[in-house]
Order: structure tokens, then sequence, then C-alpha cells
């Protein structure tokens, strides 16, 4: 199961900094995680300042 980012996302890139296989890129309005990239680790949860990832 991958993580998610939610609306909370204030486009900080915190997560994208801190995801150890690169699964998370900016998107459109906020940062986005790629699925098939994401390994369930929960590394970005953990650095996003505002708790935006969660497990899907």
């Amino acid at each position: 199961m991958a993580y998610v980012i939610t609306d909370a996302c204030i486009s900080c890139g915190a997560c994208e900094a801190g995801c150890p296989v690169g699964a998370i890129s900016q998107g459109d309005d906020k940062y986005v995680i790629d699925a098939n990239a994401c390994v369930d680790c929960g590394a970005c949860e953990g650095t996003c300042p505002v708790g935006a990832p969660k497990a899907e």
C-alpha cells in the first residue's frame, strides 16, 4: 500500500528530499507520490511539517 499526499501539502519539498527511493515529485498543485515506486517506508510522513503524506 503506497502513501499519498493529501491536500494539506504546502509544497515545501521536505518529503521529496526525505524519500529514499525518489518516488516523490512536484505535481501541479502539490507534491505527488509514484505508487509504483513507493516502498511504503513512511520516511515522507516523518519529514513533512504538516503531515500531508498518509498511508493509503
